[in-house]
């Protein structure tokens, strides 16, 4: 799904949409770094300009019938049948189940202002060059927060008939790697083909230092890319066998990982899917969120910092880090934990899941177990970003593609790689395989 552009399509589309006019040349620095990273500037010359802000028209609509409209405690059948027809000057916009998404943004901490303005601000959308084999578009907000992703009918058939599951997983599974779809969309324009569109949240965000991308499904064959030259700054996503040797450092959130690809590689295999990916992204930790001696106080603020929107860099004019704990905030600190700390006893009972008591005169020693965690230390609350810390490096980890159902035509190209590919794997076979093969990739390339 994710991006490789060759540099010479990018430059002869550089050439084609150089600027003119004094605001473009303003641009032209910015989009000579965009085009480096396979990204576009969708601007007024950009063939998917019109469509772009058709979507942004349509999605500020659709998001302010949710702001004026008081939330439901609890979801109905309803909800999730719901389509609501909004009209424009030149278009109409569906939007499908709208309250159970509401729902989930909620869930992950995130207002429907703050999606609105990431969505639908005046900065232009940038498209995404990918290498997949599907004919979508992506689309990427301009903070790079948020994707929009063309999808065919009968993939949006199976998200919205599997929608009720897929949230009770969520649900149940409130740190799942799963992709989190945010909103499920159709646009129609007169004389032209109906598109429909999801919006889901980048696993890789924010994006300001990582150091390397790729995507895992788990098999060999056709699972090399060629890396970017040295020294480029064109984003190459990686494959399998380019990440053969190395290995994801997570020390004592290395059992959670495990058992949460199988938690959700099983889901997936419920629902009779294939061929999705382990996207992965790694950036080297700070020496201060290596290096330090927290006391509970402070690791309860880092787990609400990264939690809390406010503290993204859509609000900030600097790139923020998830759950960092800037030193201005120390009154902050103490005034909303009063001073104490958690007693040892206490701490195996937050990692359960149990209620937090706190008492005062705790050594921060005594939280020598608790230092590596990351803000899945508090189970209680929800974790909007793919982020898992280890000792060195922080992570970037999702599961997407989820739409390749194992139909009859799959089973015959199964047994056509076969024949083609005799001792090898590759990515088209049962989804119990699949799912089995890509547990054990990383069960295998942990430590």
């Amino acid at each position: 799904m994710e991006m490789s552009a060759a540099a010479g399509d990018l430059e002869m589309s550089g050439r084609r949409q150089r600027p003119s006019t004094v605001k473009r040349r303003r641009w032209g620095g910015l989009r000579q770094q965009w085009k480096l990273l396979g990204l576009f500037e969708i601007d007024q010359q950009h063939e998917f300009y019109s469509l772009t802000c058709m979507m942004k028209e349509g999605l500020a609509a659709a998001t302010q019938s949710t702001i004026d409209t008081a939330p439901t405690n609890e979801l109905s059948d309803d909800d999730y049948r719901l389509e609501v027809t909004q009209i424009h000057k030149d278009f109409t916009m569906e939007t499908f189940a709208g309250p159970v998404f509401a729902s989930l943004r909620g869930s992950l901490g995130m207002t429907e202002q703050e999606y609105q303005h990431s969505l639908c601000s005046e900065n232009c959308y940038l498209q995404f060059i990918s290498n997949s084999k599907s004919k979508a578009d992506f689309f990427l907000t301009n903070d790079k927060r948020f994707f929009l992703k063309t999808q065919n009918k009968r993939e949006i058939k199976f998200l919205l008939s599997n929608l009720k599951i897929y949230m009770e997983h969520l649900r149940k599974y409130p740190h799942s790697l799963l992709v989190k779809f945010l909103g499920v969309h159709r646009i129609k324009i007169p004389h032209k083909r109906k598109k429909y569109f999801i919006v889901m949240q980048s696993v890789f965000y924010p994006d300001d230092r990582i150091s390397a991308r790729y995507d895992i499904k788990g098999c060999e064959v056709s699972r090399w890319t060629e890396p970017a030259p040295e020294g480029s700054q064109i984003i190459v996503v990686l494959k399998d066998l380019n990440f053969e040797g190395q290995y994801i450092t997570l020390d004592q959130q290395r059992p959670w990982l495990l058992r949460q690809v199988e938690i959700d590689t099983h889901f997936l295999r419920r629902l009779n899917v294939l061929d999705y990916s382990l996207l992965l992204a790694h950036q080297p930790l700070h020496h201060d969120e290596r290096h330090q001696s927290l006391s509970f106080a402070t690791l309860i603020m880092r787990t609400k910092k990264s939690v809390n929107p406010g503290s993204s860099p859509i609000h900030a004019g600097i790139a923020a880090v998830p759950g960092s704990v800037p030193e201005d905030d120390s009154t902050l600190l103490s005034s909303d934990v009063d001073g104490s700390c958690l007693k040892p006893s206490q701490a195996g009972d937050a990692l359960s899941g149990g209620t937090l008591e706190t008492g005062p005169g705790c050594e921060a020693a005594e939280l020598q177990d608790f230092r590596a965690q990351n803000r899945r230390l508090l189970p209680n609350l929800k974790n909007p970003l793919h982020v898992i810390d280890g000792p060195e490096q922080r992570y970037f980890i999702g599961i997407i593609d989820i739409f390749t159902v194992y139909s009859f035509k799959k089973r015959l190209e199964h047994l056509w790689k076969r024949l083609r590919h005799p001792g090898r794997s590759f990515s088209t076979v049962s989804p119990q395989t699949y799912c089995l093969r890509l547990c054990h990739w990383v069960q295998d390339h942990t430590k």
